[in-house]
């Protein structure tokens, strides 16, 4: 358990290293699934991390072997098996306030992506400046075969429309080395590096004061707002709650009801397997 001005976080590893703080997703026996509680857990980090005054770089991570398997959809979770439209507009709503601080943040952030990094991962990915990943690393978003749209959306920004089109059209994932390739992130590097990596990008950043990084952060920002990234982002959640409830996405929650989670998944994905991850 870690403290930052004076709160205490069980979801999360947070450590102080001069003028960075990094962030660990800690619930690795799940692949670090997103549940309410852990993201109210990092809006706080957030917002402490900015009242601090001396933190201008904030690294994000996952422990164990994944970064982040998407959102906890669980039997255990706190979530309605089959919600209304309505609960599913509000948890987008929750959800939506986490990765639009993370984004809005004046800290400078960078995610460290390792294993994988899916559906509701890749929301919270998107939403940090930087993204650097392990070239294994395994990045997408196979709930669209399913479950909805990316609420975040972040992707046509990074990938252009044929990209973005090619993974979300099909739910294929691609390794970190392709990501790569294709500015999704900003690199990807050896697994054993990646660690040592990321944080001597953020040390390099956190020489130049929390004002200025803050500032030049907030006219990129505003230059992708010109691009209409919120209004997107409104487009995307409201076409999620939809696509929800289409019949291939209520076959798929019937499966999980009846027969569970992992079988759902493996009815899904099956047909894909033969080109997954795109290398």
């Amino acid at each position: 358990m870690s403290v930052v001005r004076g709160r205490e976080y069980g979801l999360l590893r947070v450590e102080r290293l001069g003028a960075v703080l990094r962030v660990t997703l800690d619930r690795p026996e799940c692949r670090n699934a997103l549940s309410e509680a852990l993201l109210g857990e990092l809006l706080g980090v957030v917002r402490d991390a900015e009242r601090d005054g001396e933190i201008g770089v904030l690294i994000l991570r996952g422990a164990g072997k994944d970064f982040c398997a998407g959102y906890d959809v669980s039997p255990s979770s706190q979530a309605p098996a089959r919600p209304s439209p309505h609960e599913r507009m509000q948890a987008a709503a929750r959800a939506g306030r986490v990765f639009d601080r993370l984004w809005r943040s004046s800290l400078a952030t960078i995610v460290q992506i390792h294993g994988h990094c899916l559906a509701a991962g890749t929301d919270l990915a998107l939403s940090c400046d930087l993204l650097v990943c392990s070239l294994d690393a395994t990045i997408g978003y196979p709930a669209v075969r399913s479950m909805g749209v990316p609420e975040t959306h972040m992707w046509l920004y990074h990938l252009g429309p044929q990209w973005t089109k090619r993974l979300l059209l099909t739910g294929d994932s691609i390794s970190g080395a392709k990501a790569a390739e294709l500015g999704l992130v900003l690199e990807a590097v050896e697994s054993n590096a990646l660690e040592e990596h990321v944080l001597a990008l953020a040390t390099r950043m956190s020489r130049i004061s929390c004002d200025l990084l803050a500032a030049n952060k907030y006219v990129v920002n505003r230059g992708l707002e010109l691009m209409g990234r919120t209004l997107l982002q409104d487009v995307a959640v409201a076409q999620d709650v939809l696509a929800r409830f289409a019949p291939g996405a209520d076959t798929f929650a019937t499966t999980a009801a009846a027969r569970g989670l992992r079988q759902a998944i493996a009815e899904r994905d099956g047909p894909f397997a033969d080109g997954d991850p795109i290398a």
